[in-house]
């Protein structure tokens, strides 16, 4: 053990062998007596570094990429297909408005027929309602100027009477005074 102890470790030989040399102490990095040490752990490292790259790293990002490249385009086909369904779906929804359209006015226009059909007959009806009144008012006109012709003639009578009954009292021939009565309403 004391032969361990008195022979430097590799560190304390390169510092001292770079501090001799004049380079600085405390940075072996710069000693230039490492510098071919640490140029092969540099290759051998950035040998690694390239070989893991290049076999594990770069494969499986270029995978992931190639996933979501996949991903992308089947979104987009997904899209597109959705996009021609959304079309056809317009174009068949617009083709059943105007269908459902037709029919509303075919039913319009087949209630309008009905109802005009029905309002025809009802007003029939009411013409054939007022004729009947109409014809029977003109009976009871026709009844009631014949009795008010009557009722006139037999007041024209009286009254002639009575006029000729004040004027001359007594002299009153009631045949007479009917046919000269009759004779003026005749005309």
């Amino acid at each position: 053990m004391a032969d361990a102890k008195t022979e430097p470790s590799l560190y304390e030989q390169a510092h001292s062998a770079c501090v001799e040399g004049g380079f600085a102490e405390g940075m072996p990095q710069l000693c230039g007596d490492w510098f071919g040490h640490q140029i092969f752990w540099l290759i051998v490292t950035l040998g690694v570094i390239y070989f893991l790259m290049a076999r594990v790293a770069l494969p499986r990002i270029a995978s992931v990429l190639a996933d979501r490249q996949d991903a992308v385009q089947n979104d987009l086909d997904k899209a597109d297909e959705l996009k021609s369904r959304a079309h056809e779906a317009e174009e068949a929804y617009k083709k059943a408005l105007a269908q459902a359209r037709a029919e509303a006015n075919a039913i319009i226009a087949e209630t309008r027929a009905d109802i005009q059909k029905d309002l025809n007959a009802a007003m029939a009806k009411a013409d054939a309602e007022i004729a009947e009144k109409s014809a029977e008012s003109e009976k009871a006109i026709r009844a009631i100027r014949d009795n008010a012709l009557q009722a006139v003639d037999q007041v024209a009578k009286d009254t002639s009477a009575a006029i000729v009954e004040a004027v001359m009292p007594g002299s009153a021939d009631q045949d007479a005074l009917a046919k000269a009565v009759e004779a003026q309403l005749k005309g």
